[in-house]
C-alpha cells in the first residue's frame, strides 16, 4: 500500500473523477493499443476515457527512462510482465504522480473510443481452473445426482491445459464451432455444428516473474509470480464437451475461442481490495501443507463482483439494453489465484511472463450468480427469456455477450476491468 491508493487522490483528466469510471487514478491497468492513424501496437494505461501512451511519454521527458518503462516501448506487455514488483512499481508511482500533478500532459492522451485494443500479451501458454465450488457441485448435480463433487475436488485445484493460439481480444466476433456430438437417444455421433454453445464468466491472472523448470513457487511466494488481473470468457460447446470429455478432459469443445478483456488491473492496484478466502466447511480437508498459509487464508480473497449481460441480434435492432444474466462475486472462490498458482508449478511446472490462467467460471451459491448458461438455464430445461420474448436455452448467431467487473471496498473508489465482449458468429458452411 502506498502513495497510488489513497482514495482522495484525483486526475486533471476529469473523466477518470467520474464514479462511475472503470479507471480512476488509484486504477492505472496496463494494455495494448494501436491509433485510427497508426497500426502499431503500443503499450497504454487506462485513464478514465483516454489512454496515456507510454512510449509518448519517454519520448516527450515526462517518465524518467527506468528499466520498467523501457520495456513499455514495445508492442507487448511481456517485458513489463517479466519485472520485479518493485520496478512495476516504482512505474506505477510515477504514472500516478504524472496523472494527478499540475502538469497537464494532454499531448500523450488518446481517446479510448478511437482505440483498437489489443491482447495485452503474447500469451504462451493457457491454463484454465475449476475453482468455483458452487460452480462445480451445479454442474456435477446434472450428470451425477448423488455425488456431484469428486473425490479430488477438495484436495487439489482442477485445471486443464488451454489453447493460447485462439486467445483473443474482446470485440472480435466468435465463430459457432463444429465438432462431435451424440444424443443420448441416438446410436451413433454426429459431426457438425455446435447447438448448445455457451460462455463461462471467469476471472483472469496473468504471470509475472516466470519460475525455471523443475522449480516449485513456495505458496507464500505467489504474489510476486501475478502481474496482474483481466476477465475471461471461456466460450464453451456444451454438446461437444459432454461426448468428449472422458477420459481426458476438455478439448474441442473449448479450444475454438476464448475472449481476454483488454486492460490488466496489476497486483498493487488490487492489493486494496484484498480479503479473507472463502470460509470451508468443518467437514472439508485441510489443504495440503505446499497449499496452506496463513498469510493467504488471511488475504487470499479477492472482492470483485463479475456479471454478465446478453443483447441479441433483435434486441440490437430494436435499441434495447443488455439484460443482465447473473451477477456473482469472486470472492467465494474455493481455491484461491496464490494456490491457484502454486499447484501449477508444484510438479515443477516453468510458467513465463505473460501466460495466463482463469479462475474457472465464477459462481456463487445463489440462482441468480451462476456464470453461465449451462447452470442457469439448468442445461436447457429452464430456458431464460429476454426482454425482446425471444427464449434461451444456449447462445443463438448474433448474441453478444458482455462481461463487466469491479472491485469495491469500505472507504475506496471503485474500480473496474473494463468490458470483455463476445458476438456468436454463424458456423462455416
Amino acid at each position: 500500500m502506498n502513495r497510488t491508493h489513497d482514495p482522495e487522490l484525483k486526475s486533471w483528466v476529469e473523466s477518470a473523477n467520474s464514479p462511475h469510471s472503470d479507471f480512476p487514478i488509484q486504477n492505472l491497468p496496463f494494455g495494448v493499443f494501436s491509433r485510427s492513424d497508426d497500426s502499431e501496437r503500443r503499450v497504454g494505461v487506462a485513464i478514465g476515457d483516454q489512454i496515456l501512451d507510454v512510449r509518448a511519454a519517454l519520448d516527450a521527458k515526462l517518465l524518467s527512462e527506468s528499466t520498467a518503462a523501457a520495456s513499455c516501448r514495445g508492442g507487448t506487455l511481456n517485458a513489463l510482465m517479466s519485472l520485479a514488483r518493485k520496478e512495476i512499481s516504482a512505474l506505477r508511482g510515477e504514472l500516478s504522480a504524472l496523472l494527478s500533478g499540475e502538469s497537464r500532459a494532454g499531448a500523450v492522451l488518446y481517446p479510448m473510443r478511437d482505440a483498437t485494443l489489443h491482447v495485452p500479451a503474447d500469451i504462451g501458454d493457457y491454463t484454465d481452473f475449476y475453482a468455483s465450488i458452487h460452480h462445480a457441485t451445479n454442474v456435477g448435480r446434472m450428470f451425477r445426482p448423488d455425488s456431484p463433487l469428486l473425490p479430488n475436488y477438495k484436495h487439489v485445484p482442477i485445471g486443464y491445459h488451454g489453447r493460447a493460439s485462439s486467445i483473443v481480444a474482446s470485440g472480435e466476433g466468435v465463430r459457432r464451432p463444429h465438432g462431435q456430438t451424440k444424443a443420448a437417444d441416438a446410436a451413433a455421433p454426429r459431426f457438425g455444428p455446435s447447438a448448445m454453445l455457451d460462455y463461462e464468466c471467469e476471472l483472469g491472472f496473468y504471470v509475472g516473474a516466470g519460475n525455471a523448470i523443475g522449480n516449485p513457487i513456495h505458496i507464500d511466494d505467489a504474489a510476486d509470480h501475478i502481474f496482474g488481473f483481466s476477465l475471461v470468457n471461456d466460450w464453451s460447446a456444451r454438446d461437444i464437451q459432454s461426448w468428449e470429455y472422458q477420459p481426458l478432459g476438455p478439448f474441442l469443445a473449448k479450444n475454438f475461442a476464448t475472449t481476454v478483456s483488454p486492460w490488466v488491473v496489476t497486483s498493487e492496484a488490487v492489493e486494496p481490495y484484498r480479503t479473507r478466502g472463502a470460509p470451508r466447511a468443518e467437514d472439508d480437508p485441510e489443504p495440503l501443507e505446499y497449499l496452506r498459509s496463513a498469510a493467504d487464508g488471511d488475504r487470499g480473497g479477492i472482492a470483485a463482483s463479475l456479471e454478465v449481460l446478453i443483447a441479441s441480434a433483435r434486441m440490437r435492432q430494436e435499441g434495447i439494453t443488455p439484460m443482465r444474466l447473473s451477477r456473482g462475486s469472486f470472492a467465494g472462490m474455493y481455491w484461491t489465484v496464490a494456490q491457484m498458482l502454486t499447484h501449477h508449478a508444484s510438479n515443477g511446472c516453468n510458467l513465463r511472463s505473460g501466460d495466463l490462467l482463469a479462475s474457472g467460471t465464477v459462481s456463487n451459491e445463489s440462482p441468480e450468480s451462476r456464470g453461465c448458461l449451462l447452470e442457469l438455464t439448468a442445461r436447457g430445461a429452464h430456458p431464460v427469456t429476454l426482454p425482446s420474448g425471444e427464449v434461451r436455452r444456449f447462445l443463438e448467431d448474433g448474441d453478444e455477450i458482455i462481461m463487466k467487473g469491479v472491485l469495491e471496498a469500505e472507504r475506496r473508489p471503485r474500480i473496474g476491468f473494463g468490458e470483455c465482449r463476445g458476438t456468436i458468429l454463424p458456423a462455416h458452411s
